[in-house]
């Protein structure tokens, strides 16, 4: 074989792009995975794992010079300095927008599966279901029990704590032991349930940390040091779990800085026959080819790819003839809720640095719950003691200010709600050859907004939240509405979505590109509609399903 021919190529090697190439070397298909970005080594690339606040030049924070070189990163909490070179160089990779967009990117090895919020949940029937119901957007071409051997699978692998609740509007998994919840969640927790009669439940959340030992990962130290890479491996990333896996088969070849600048189509066979990459170092050009591409790149660049593909037969890109290729971008609105005080738990506190929280979920739009909006939200959000950084306006200064601070505060509790977004044709990505980015490539315009579905929801996320908490007896409960941005949940889906019919969706059932039947694009690019859980899940699961499908495709010489 040709040190450029491989069985499958995969583009992107974050969360989705790691399980494709899991999956595919595992079946033993010699496989390339192509990395636009650095390489970060697991356990010695975590730079900062284990420092502590004191030991970075502005404790952690944000300094003039770093809000003028990220304007897109200094809009919220990414931008610090404790991981600032997990975050894509912004003069160097550019984007435009038309409305409004917080584009947060990781180009390295890993992708954000590094950065992640590891929260892991499934999609439920409702969520499956919903569009063709309500007639919104196309009809997802599986349902529940189609993928939900594959969430399994997945979840065995990845390592998903949490609690099996038996709620309807949120399957119950493959999980590890759950983490606990402190003493103020639980009794939260059962005052929620008996005000609304097991209607709302409060539980604790389903993360990617591990409770108990895997193969070469470690389970949570609980130190909440996640978004510095984990020496652990306690939580799943392509670094700690995939990437092993791939290179243990003996079938991987990582190439890092390869920017993918097109799928080269045949159009003799209407098949893909390799990629075309730009090296980010010495700006040559490469080819490489093979029988299955999986394309990977996340929603957005994933839809750059395509569109800047095989514009020799289609003019808006591979995928394109649908008319739906850029279109339909999705995240989940949030930045909205309440909190309060909980009185009587003064001798009360908590050990470690859970990263984790409670969830409660859906419970709107659900049996007899009707709303004058379509679809729902869930609740994220933890209980805890203040401690040194309270605000104690009366004792700034003196001895007072000096034994308060060694006395932890009142305990509070807040909830942020996580709601859908509805997929717009409206909401789209499109090239703007008018700019380019540091390889003379051209950027992608975003165009994106929420509607008066959304705006309706939250109404309710503000007003439901204090509800619950003055139900479950905290005190001087507030709401709060940050005012939220799209983007800024990070879960961009929707720009190649999966549908039944090649005239109104970009991929079929099994992930495949109508146009291009061994081109598979399973990350959020592929998702036809949001449903208001983090999606990482699903795309883990769609992947393992998609490569299952592709190998036996590639038996049967179909692809």
């Amino acid at each position: 074989m040709a040190d450029n021919v491989f069985d499958a190529i995969v583009i992107g090697s974050g969360i989705s792009g790691g399980w494709a190439a899991k999956e595919l070397t595992e079946k033993g298909l010699k496989t390339i995975m192509l990395e636009r970005g650095r390489d970060i080594p697991h356990i010695k690339g975590y730079v900062n794992a284990n420092k502590e606040s004191w030991e970075f030049p502005h404790r952690g924070g944000r300094t003039q010079q770093m809000i003028q070189d990220y304007p897109v990163l200094k809009r919220d909490y990414p931008l610090n300095e404790v991981n600032l070179d997990y975050w894509v160089n912004e003069k160097e990779s550019p984007y435009t927008e038309t409305q409004r967009f917080d584009w947060y990117r990781g180009y390295h090895v890993g992708g954000r599966s590094l950065m992640w919020g590891r929260q892991s949940y499934r999609f439920s029937d409702l969520d499956f279901e919903a569009n063709a119901k309500e007639g919104v957007g196309v009809d997802w071409p599986i349902r529940y029990k189609e993928i939900a051997p594959w969430y399994s699978y997945a979840e065995k692998f990845a390592g998903i704590s949490g609690s099996r609740d038996g709620f309807p509007t949120l399957p119950d998994g493959e999980f590890q032991k759950p983490m606990d919840l402190n003493c103020v969640e639980k009794d939260v927790a059962d005052r929620i349930k008996q005000q609304y009669k097991g209607q709302r439940i409060m539980t604790i959340g389903r993360v990617a940390n591990i409770t108990e030992p895997l193969p070469g990962r470690s389970n949570c130290q609980y130190r909440n040091k996640c978004w510095l890479g984990c020496p652990f491996g306690a939580y799943f990333s392509t670094q700690s779990a995939t990437l092993p896996a791939a290179q243990k088969t003996g079938n991987l070849t990582l190439r890092p800085w390869s920017i993918v600048t097109e799928i080269l189509y045949d159009k003799d066979t209407k098949r893909a026959k390799g990629v075309r990459i730009l090296d980010a170092q010495n700006n040559k050009t490469y080819d490489y080819f093979a029988k299955i591409i999986f394309l990977n790149a996340s929603a957005i660049n994933s839809a750059w790819v395509l569109m800047n593909s095989a514009t020799d037969v289609w003019d808006g890109g591979l995928g394109s003839s649908s008319g739906e290729l850029g279109h339909n971008l999705m995240d989940h609105h949030f930045r909205l809720g309440a909190s309060g005080i909980a009185e009587g738990y003064d001798d009360k506190y908590y050990y470690g640095r859970r990263p984790n929280g409670i969830y409660i979920p859906r419970f709107q739009n659900y049996g007899d719950d009707k709303r004058d909006y379509l679809r729902g939200f869930g609740y994220q959000g933890s209980a805890s003691r203040q401690g040194w950084n309270r605000d104690v306006a009366e004792l700034t200064l003196g001895g007072d200010y000096k034994d308060a601070l060694s006395e932890p505060g009142p305990w509070t509790m807040g909830i942020t709600a996580f709601g859908e977004i509805l997929p717009y044709h409206e909401n789209k990505v499109t090239l703007d050859k008018s700019k380019k980015d540091k390889w003379g490539l051209p950027v992608v315009n975003i165009d994106a907004s929420i509607k008066d579905n959304e705006l309706k929801m939250r109404k309710d996320m503000t007003g439901e939240a204090v509800a619950m908490l003055e139900a479950a007896g905290l005190k001087n409960v507030k709401s709060f509405d940050n005012t939220y941005y799209m983007g800024q949940g990070i879960h961009e889906m929707g720009t190649a979505r999966m549908g039944r019919d090649p005239k109104t969706s970009v991929l079929n059932g099994n992930n495949q590109v109508w146009d291009a039947p061994n081109v598979y694009v399973t990350d959020g690019a592929c998702m036809t509609s949001a449903a208001c859980v983090n999606p990482s899940l699903t795309y883990m699961a769609l992947t393992a399903r998609a490569v299952n499908h592709a190998v036996g495709e590639m038996k049967k010489l179909n692809v």
